[in-house]
């Protein structure tokens, strides 16, 4: 058993009230939102990530009270990782994911001010993904506000999962060792659904080796690396198959020095995106087994798998069973997806605990310059939190 609530606990909870409360908070959301998007915080700035972390910290006591428990990551590379846990009901932990960095270069602010209009609130990073955490808030709030418990929550602040969180991976994977469950409030997916299955990412470069000589003098003197990346570049992308949802790009391709060298060194840097874990392990034999057409070259592979598959198990699917449950009082069937982008639920989910992916914003432009997120989807979701949450303390 997955250890998630059956949905049939929610028959109690009123989440039309709950909804209700939030409706008539939503200044107080818009403002909150506003203020924090108004912190840049880009991944490639530490000054900028503390002063943002620094600033959500004091938001989150306002909002929550002081934490039971804080523990600080700190790092000379990226940004900080701060964990806090707050008391609730019972012994069923709930783990909360939420990265404060964004893509989004320092400066853009002044270009692209955060503004309101009507349902929309515009700017960098509301919908990737700072308007989550805004929600996960409200959620408990809105709880408490109605008298109702929580379970212990543990609320993870990550500053470089823009860049794969390679300094919060393990702080990640120790705050859900033991949680019952997993919350990723990243955005949602088309049409507000949530994500139930991510593909693992993987990062490579493939390197050849050759001999450098002159191309018109004496060619044969030499091995073209060149020739030796082009080859393997046709295998690797000859992996891709669309119908599996596997993916391998070369994005980026260099090599030799001048016209007339004969190549002696050159790279491939590789993206690669896979559906399964049996996909994974076929890639893994495919980078494993390249070898070079000249036996006087040599092929390498560097890199890792910077995200591991997130496939619909069981528990997956019982959360997400839970959140549609939770979302049907207010009249909305709650959509679920597979994506191709990857998240710190991959982490989580690799370890095998529940999660639930994409709780966070309803709107779009991730990464663009129209991000955007939707007020009423803000209102809406937070309910639907709520009542998720709420869940785990009956």
């Amino acid at each position: 058993m997955s250890g998630v609530p059956d949905p049939s606990v929610l028959g109690g909870l009123d989440v039309p009230a709950l909804h209700r409360w939030l409706a008539q908070q939503r200044a107080d959301l818009v403002a909150d939102l506003v203020a924090y998007a108004e912190h840049e915080t880009p991944s490639d700035d530490l000054d900028l990530l503390a002063a943002g972390l620094a600033y959500l910290e004091g938001w989150l006591g306002e909002r929550l009270g002081a934490p039971a428990r804080r523990t600080h990551h700190g790092s000379d590379e990226r940004g900080d990782v701060v964990v806090l846990d707050h008391d609730g009901v019972g012994d069923r932990t709930l783990t909360v994911l939420a990265h404060y960095d964004t893509v989004w270069s320092a400066g853009t602010l002044a270009q692209r001010p955060v503004g309101v209009d009507s349902d929309v609130v515009r700017g960098p990073g509301v919908f990737d993904m700072k308007a989550g955490l805004v929600q996960a808030v409200w959620a408990v709030r809105a709880l408490r506000a109605a008298g109702l418990p929580h379970p212990p929550l543990r609320l993870v602040l990550t500053g470089d999962e823009e860049i794969g969180s390679p300094f919060s991976r393990p702080h990640i994977e120790a705050a859900c060792a033991d949680a019952a469950a997993v919350l990723v409030f990243e955005a949602s997916a088309d049409g507000g659904a949530v994500k139930t299955a991510r593909k693992g990412v993987g990062l490579f470069d493939v390197h050849a080796d050759g001999l450098e000589s002159h191309a018109g003098l004496d060619p044969t003197a030499g091995a073209s690396a060149i020739d030796e990346i082009a080859r393997a570049v046709r295998t690797l992308h000859d992996a891709t198959d669309l119908g599996e949802g596997t993916t391998v790009n070369v994005g980026v391709l260099r090599g030799g020095t001048r016209p007339n060298v004969v190549a002696g060194s050159a790279e491939a840097r590789i993206d690669v995106r896979v559906p399964s874990v049996a996909a994974q392990d076929r890639i893994d034999a495919l980078l494993a087994g390249l070898r070079p057409h000249d036996p006087r070259a040599a092929i390498r592979v560097e890199g890792r798998w910077n995200r591991p598959v997130m496939e619909r198990s069981a528990p997956i699917a019982a959360m997400y069973a839970l959140a549609r449950a939770a979302a049907a009082p207010l009249g909305v069937d709650l959509p679920e997806t597979a994506v191709g982008g990857a998240s710190d639920g991959n982490f989580a989910a690799a370890l095998g605990r529940p999660v639930l992916d994409g709780l966070g914003a309803v709107g779009g432009g991730a990464h663009a310059r129209h991000e955007h997120v939707s007020i009423d989807g803000m209102v809406e979701r937070a309910a639907v939190a709520a009542g998720v949450v709420a869940a785990f303390a009956s």
